[in-house]
């Protein structure tokens, strides 16, 4: 897996060059939206050598994947402005994402409690997904814009990013309750 994940980040990453080095003349807040999937994408490396966390490669794998989704594709590619469904898609995949980190959090306190567990992994998910919408909501109302489309949809869109995000952690639930109860 630890191959795979490091494939992935030079293909990505040179996307990324190829794409920086071809909107250099588009300014610098363009050049720094681009060029912020560089560190973006080692964010689980960073988080490993400053805190020695140990994400495991499965977790990298997701983040290597959601930031090729949610940055490159939505971003850089604008695929949220292309294809409407290209945002429930990464906030679903965010669900997961930040489910696996609620899983990586409960192994640190080895609780044993499947049901508290579980609650955790989507009150931790909803959390995660409330507080990305409070940080779009801050963002457009300080540096303007619309990135919850609240102009389009009112507040449907935001309410939808973060049923979404909650599907995707009810997937890494079933997941993980399953995995402790042997079924596979």
């Amino acid at each position: 897996m630890k191959k795979i994940n490091h494939l992935l980040i030079l293909f990505v990453l040179i996307l990324a060059f190829f794409n920086i080095f071809s909107s250099l003349d588009k300014g610098i807040v363009i050049f720094l939206k681009d060029a912020s999937i560089i560190l973006t994408i080692l964010v689980p490396y960073m988080l490993n050598k400053l805190f020695k966390l140990n994400i495991n490669e499965t977790l990298i794998f997701i983040w290597i994947v959601f930031i090729f989704l949610a940055h490159f594709l939505g971003v850089i590619c604008n695929l949220y402005n292309e294809w409407e469904m290209f945002d429930k898609v990464t906030h679903t995949f965010s669900g997961v994402l930040s489910g696996g980190v609620a899983i990586l959090m409960l192994d640190r306190v080895k609780s044993k409690n499947i049901l508290f567990n579980i609650i955790f992994i989507l009150s931790f998910t909803s959390l995660c997904a409330c507080l990305w919408e409070v940080f779009e909501f801050t963002c457009n109302a300080l540096v303007g814009g619309d990135a919850q489309r609240v102009a389009l949809t009112g507040v449907s869109d935001t309410m939808w990013d973060i049923i979404v995000a909650f599907f995707g952690s009810l997937f890494v639930s079933a997941f993980y309750f399953l995995k402790n109860q042997k079924i596979f």
